[in-house]
């Protein structure tokens, strides 16, 4: 049975007007490391509503109280106990030309996702965040957005209690460990055009896609929840 479609504005209303967390909540997140991941994991430290912090990764973390960090291989993810969480935010991803190949690409914007998306929601885990990307779609010619898409498909398919899909545009606001000369390309042309882009194809600050997904785990509201790039355009970190 499908879940409920809401409109992008009014997920983005009900991160701003949810009902406390349950006490000792847990948060885990997938691809802790990279450039939304990481402003995610800050942001989950630093909120008094979150008891405990899991970020599994493939290399150690510096230590934090409220931080358990599993040290693994993405290749063989294991049943544990620590899957166990109240909501996950997922901030996997890397590009074709990092991975290699268009196969080793989708093993984990895809596989990756949807294994550890699998083991969350066979140890009772409600509520799912994804950060996807805008025009992703499992029909598209596109190889990417397509993959995005199965991604996409496969978490709806697990009727998580509480799915939220955000799709930026191109991020912005942080370096990332390694160059991506397309999106490069992408932010030139973005500051010397301005306005005269479409909100939707702005470029989107990092901080506030990691905002939203961090607001949106934290969420009562249940049901399917699509949040665009154009909505992420006039999302800020400091409203209340």
């Amino acid at each position: 049975m499908g879940l409920p479609v809401m409109f992008p504005e009014m997920a983005l209303n009900c991160t701003l007007t949810m009902q406390p967390p349950p006490p000792n909540f847990t948060l885990l997140i997938l691809g802790a490391t990279g450039l939304v991941g990481s402003q995610c994991l800050k942001l989950a430290l630093c909120d008094s509503r979150i008891s405990r912090v899991i970020a599994p990764t493939r290399h150690p973390m510096p230590a934090h109280p409220k931080l358990i960090n599993p040290v693994l291989d993405f290749e063989n993810l294991p049943e544990a106990d620590w899957w166990n969480a109240d909501a996950a935010v997922c901030a996997l991803g890397t590009t074709i030309n990092l991975a290699g190949s268009k196969e080793a690409f989708r093993k984990i914007d895809a596989g990756y996702v949807l294994t550890s998306a699998r083991l969350l929601r066979d140890a009772g885990c409600a509520r799912f965040v994804l950060n996807s990307s805008l025009g992703a779609d499992e029909r598209s010619r596109n190889f990417y957005l397509k993959v995005k898409g199965e991604a996409e498909a496969g978490l709806m398919s697990m009727n998580f209690e509480a799915l939220t899909l955000v799709r930026p545009s191109l991020l912005a606001g942080g370096p990332r460990p390694e160059r991506r000369y397309g999106e490069e390309l992408g932010l030139w042309l973005a500051r010397y055009l301005g306005r005269l882009i479409p909100a939707k194809y702005r470029p989107v600050q990092t901080s506030a896609v990691a905002a939203v997904m961090h607001e949106a785990a934290l969420s009562d509201r249940q049901g399917l929840y699509l949040i665009e790039s154009d909505e992420l355009q006039h999302y800020s970190t400091g409203k209340s």
